[in-house]
């Protein structure tokens, strides 16, 4: 679409003899679609310079599609992380302070973990939980748990938004969040985070199993999720940046 172009974005929009140049159209029909598509909210007229932008519906159109490319695409990202570690596989989203599972893949030998998908756990002691919170600052962590409190449900919970964002500064230079024993006693997890075309945080990859089968293997975890995320998120556009580096949102070092 012709108003997504640059020359649309940094010149606020464009006029009705623009677009009809640049799609081939005559001016008195470009202009009847253009004023159908205001009055649906698809496109922005502005008042003063009479140019058109791309509306409100359009975005949140976007925005619905690229959530549903998310579920589209996620599970065969799912079901290779299940072959490849043998473990139980989650996408998950942020719920305010918690994390929300919408989609599960188990291995044969487990317990299947349909019962994951809808449900939520707290996002303070999950390795989703902390991928998740990646783009919080100190400030944004604060404003987040302001008045939460937080329940001590593994050996290793963090116990304050210190404590907390000490933890997601070392998973930033990683790429990827491990927890151990911080959710539950004898579990860990490994996650990353997945964006979307315009780099938003969108939601987490994450593996999760007993101490005793995934402990000494959680480090290559982290590292196989991450590949996964980071394929997941160029299935929704993202980009490549090899020389880009993880910023730590926090100002910390």
């Amino acid at each position: 679409m012709v108003l997504g172009r640059e020359e649309a974005v940094e010149n606020g929009g464009l006029g009705v003899v623009r677009i009809a140049d640049l799609i081939g159209r005559e001016k008195s029909q470009v202009s009847r679609t253009l004023k159908m598509l205001a009055e649906s909210g698809f496109v922005d007229r502005d008042p003063s310079t009479l140019q058109y932008s791309l509306g409100w519906r359009f975005f949140a159109l976007a925005a619905r599609a690229g959530e549903q490319r998310l579920l589209s695409v996620a599970p065969p990202l799912l079901e290779r992380l299940v072959k490849n570690l043998g473990e139980t596989a989650h996408l998950s989203v942020l719920q305010g302070t918690e994390v929300l599972t919408v989609l599960s893949e188990s291995p044969p030998h487990a317990v299947k973990a349909d019962g994951w998908a809808g449900r939520t756990v707290p996002v303070h002691c999950t390795s989703s939980g902390r991928v998740l919170l990646f783009d919080h600052d100190r400030d944004a962590l604060s404003d987040l748990f302001s008045g939460v409190e937080f329940r001590e449900l593994g050996p290793s919970t963090v116990r304050s938004v210190e404590e907390l964002n000490e933890r997601l500064v070392s998973a930033r230079a990683l790429g990827y969040a491990l927890v151990d024993e911080e959710f539950e006693f004898g579990l860990v997890g490994a996650a990353a985070p997945v964006r979307d075309f315009k780099g938003r945080l969108v939601a987490a990859l994450n593996v999760s199993a007993p101490k005793f089968r995934l402990g000494e293997r959680l480090e290559g975890a982290g590292q196989e999720v991450k590949r996964a995320a980071d394929e997941l998120s160029a299935l929704l556009g993202r980009s490549s940046d090899p020389g880009h580096s993880v910023d730590d949102p926090s100002g910390a070092s």
